[in-house]
Parts: structure tokens; sequence; C-alpha cells
């Protein structure tokens, strides 16, 4: 361990100039990269579908290859799954990342390549490592060891040879041997399904280890520093890890979270967004300072950008990097080194930055509040929840919301269920901050809620701790990457909670 740490740092350092390399020139490295993603796929049954052996632009690819949703897919993944081959990729799939990114009943099974583990998830993995050294020249990270909070690992009953978990779960399992080596738990408690027991197991197993880093979701590492913080009687996780000095987040907005990490930790530390969905590694933070984050182009994924406003369209329209506009909306659209193809993830972006291409997830296409015209997203919420949270000294741990129809007797409004770790002396101040800030943030919110003429003043609930997690359990989400939607345009998941 003490040998392999400076080995391992001294590559990762080495390693910046390649990023530099496709930085430089993202748009020809975005068109190499699909013509080595047209060439695989032309040895396939979708690519044989689609003419794939005379695609040879860009152009002619968007003509010939339609957007795919999951459900468009799926016949191929369940094929897949009973053990046929050469559908959507020309090398072997015997993994497939189970994505719960939300509580939808649905489970989706995303292809996992080995190209796509080694070119895409792990070089990414590698490369966030390079990036960090690059602007935090005198890290002692890898002296120590990374915990991974990571999810669980299941085995399909449907063939022997093919297996499913979370992603986290699913790159646990296929890590490298060194790799093991620099990060905690053992594997066995890295893979457990039971989170509760989990949680423990976490916390009894990595105390008296020399952890230099965390990577999870914010709520459950939440958990678990509480936790870490019981069993030990100290104060902050600064004197229990003396040396940790960075956490690596992502799947949801760390905004609400921020100040009840700082006070926990104990001490400045680096914090850096990730944007690692199953389908792939997308982008990260290359500077703390900036809250963009640096969209990866040479990982085996082609980028396809569609305007938010065009989601529905029989034949929606996509643009590429060179004709992107900072701060617009735009749903995301793949093509992969694990067989999707112009494949919608669901998720919007902002472009923060055009050189380098920099990127913030906004929100989901399906999650957002448009009941009446004000066009809600997650980006929104996420931030007035935190002014507010600022303003009333509060702390807020999980919150959604939903819109409250039109009556007989009243306009309409969105009612706010809201878990506190630290309740506001006031929930009608922190209304009022919420809806200040949710003016101030949104124009077409403000404009509605003009002498409450479409929307009156938010009603915002205080839950009682745990809820969320009580729902979760009910709905067998518990744990992992499984969260709670911030934002919906209907009353399914509120009528739940107010049901508990």
């Amino acid at each position: 361990m003490k040998l392999l740490s400076p080995a391992i740092s001294r590559l990762a350092r080495l390693r910046y100039w390649r990023i530099e390399q496709w930085k430089l020139d993202p748009v020809a490295t975005q068109r190499e990269v699909l013509q080595d993603l047209v060439t695989h796929g032309q040895y396939t049954e979708i690519g044989r579908k689609y003419g794939m052996t005379k695609l040879f632009s860009i152009r002619d690819f968007k003509k010939a290859v339609p957007i795919h949703e999951y459900d468009d897919i799926k016949p191929y993944i369940e094929r897949l799954m009973k053990g046929e081959q050469n559908l959507l990729w020309d090398t072997p799939v015997s993994w497939f990342a189970k994505s719960s990114g939300t509580t939808n009943d649905k489970s989706k099974f995303i292809p996992i390549t080995e190209e796509s583990l080694q070119d895409c998830h792990y070089q990414a993995v590698k490369d966030v490592l390079t990036m960090y050294y690059n602007f935090n020249s005198e890290s002692d990270l890898l002296t120590g060891k990374g915990l991974v909070i990571g999810g669980s690992h299941q085995i399909s009953s449907i063939n022997e040879e093919t297996h499913y978990g979370d992603l986290s779960a699913v790159l646990l399992q296929n890590t490298p041997i060194w790799a093991n080596w620099i990060r905690t738990p053992e594997l066995s408690i890295a893979l457990m399904d039971e989170w509760e027991d989990k949680i423990e197991q976490l916390a009894n197993s990595t105390i008296q280890e020399n952890v230099t880093s965390i990577s999870g979701v914010p709520t459950w590492t939440l958990v678990l520093i509480k936790r870490i913080l019981e069993i030990t009687g100290k104060q902050t996780l600064a004197e229990v890890w003396p040396n940790f000095e960075l956490y690596l987040h992502g799947g949801v907005s760390f905004t609400p979270y921020r100040e009840q990490f700082r006070k926990l930790i104990g001490k400045d530390i680096y914090y850096l967004d990730l944007y690692n969905a199953s389908e792939g590694f997308f982008a990260a933070q290359d500077d703390p300072t900036d809250d963009g984050m640096l969209l990866f182009l040479d990982y085996g994924i082609f980028y396809e950008f569609m305007p938010v406003e065009e989601y529905g369209k029989e034949s929606p329209l996509t643009i590429g990097l060179d004709k992107v506009e900072l701060n617009k909306n735009y749903a995301l659209v793949i093509s992969t080194n694990g067989g999707l193809w112009r494949y919608l993830v669901g998720d919007t972006v902002q472009f923060t930055s055009r050189d380098p291409f920099k990127i913030r997830v906004s929100g989901r296409l399906k999650h957002y509040i448009n009941a009446f015209g004000e066009e809600i997203i997650v980006d929104n919420s996420d931030k007035a929840i935190a002014i507010a949270s600022e303003k009333t000294n509060a702390v807020v741990n999980d919150y959604t919301a939903a819109p409250v129809y039109f009556s007989e007797n009243s306009n309409g409004a969105h009612e706010w269920l809201i878990e506190f770790e630290k309740e506001p002396a006031s929930i009608n101040e922190f209304t009022y901050e919420l809806d200040c800030a949710l003016k101030s943030v949104n124009s077409d919110y403000e404009a509605k809620r003009y002498k409450d003429i479409a929307l009156r003043i938010p009603l915002v609930k205080a839950l009682k701790k745990g809820i969320f997690t009580e729902w979760l359990r009910r709905k067998g989400k518990l744990g992992g990457q499984n969260k709670v939607p911030r934002l919906c345009n209907d009353r399914k998941y509120v009528d739940e909670l107010l049901l508990l």
C-alpha cells in the first residue's frame, strides 16, 4: 500500500496532458468518438437496422438513427439479459447497471460493456484524481484510503452469466485488484443490500482506518457521518480522521447539504461534484472554485443537446458542442461504448462555460413543476431552499414539492413537504423567504405570483424526521442511488407522503 500509493499518484499527475489535448480540440475529439462508436455499431443488430456501414458524418448519423428512450431499447435489453449478443454492441455484455434514479416502480437495466467499464467509468475516475492533483499538488490523498459508500449487489436469476446491481456495485465488483488496496470498506460490506445494517458496519469497520476521502450520495453520507460521531463520541469528523481532505459527491445537488457537511466535518476540505450515471461518466469539477463540471469528451460518449422545448416532438432538434448556448436548458442525448444509440438520458443540463465546455445538471425532463406556466426546475428549487435556509438559520435534510390545483375557493399554489434537520424559528418566515428566493431565480414564477393572481404563497409543511427514509423503505427503494424526487408536476409523491 505504502509503496503503491506514490506510484499511482505519479501516474495520475502525468496524465494531465491527455486531458488538455481533448480540451483544446473538443469538436474534433467528439467527431472521432462517433466514428469509433459507429465502427463498433455496424457489426450489431441495431447497426444493421440503421445502416451504420454507410454513416460517414454526424448529419448522416442523426438522420438515420432516431432518438431512443428506454422503452425503445428495452426489447434489446431483455434479449441481452437472456444471453443473446451483438444486439447493441459488438463485444459481450454480461453486466447491467440497475438504474433507480427516481422512485418510479420501473427499474432500468443499462448494459455495461468492457469498453464502457475501462474507457469510460474507470478512466474517468482516474482522471478525476488527475484533475484533483492538478489543482492540489501538495495532496496526501493516497497516503490513506477512500471510503466508498456503494450500492447493493445482486445476481440476476435469468442467466448464470448475467449479473446486475447498482452502478457503484458493478464498478466495485469489477474493479482492479490494486484499487481494493486504497479503498475501504471490504467488498462484502460495500455491497450489502440492507442499508440500516450496512451503515452500522460501514461505521464500525472504517473508524480505525486512515480515511482521506469519501465518495457517496450526500443523504447517506450524512447518515454515516452522524453514526460515526455517535460511536466515537467525537464532535467532528476531523477528530476521527485528521487527514480527511476530499468529498466526492453526485446524484443530487449538493447545495442544500453544504452547511451540514461543513459543520460535521469541522475543517476545510475540498468538495468535488461528479456527474456519473449508469449510462456513463459524463463530467466532473476540475476546479473546486468553479461550480461548472468539465464535460468528458474522450471517454467513448458522443453528446447531442436537445433544447427542452423540442422534447415530445416527432423529430426533435439536437445540436452539437459548436452551437450550444450558456445558461440554456438542454436534454442530454448520448451514444456510448455501452451500446446506447442517441439515448435520451432524462437529465437536463446547462452550459456554464464554452472554453472549456463545462456543465451543471439543472434537473430532469420529467421532474419539474409547470402546472401554471411557472416552469420551476430542480436547479431553481435547490437554490431557493438554500437561500431560505441561510436566511432563517434552518437546515434541510430532504424535500419534495408539487402543485396545489385551482379550486372554487382559491387559486393555485405549490405544496412543499420538508424534513428539517434544524427547523426554522418560524415556518411562516421560512415560507416567505422561500417564495422570495423562487421569485429571484425564476422570472416565470415571479410573474405568476404577481398579486397572487395565478399562484398564491407556497404551503410549507414540516415533516417528522425519517419520513422520507420510511417512504423509500415502503417502496423498496431504500439506499444506494435511490433519491427522493425534488419536484413533480402531479401530486402522486406528495399525497403518498401525507398518508404516512
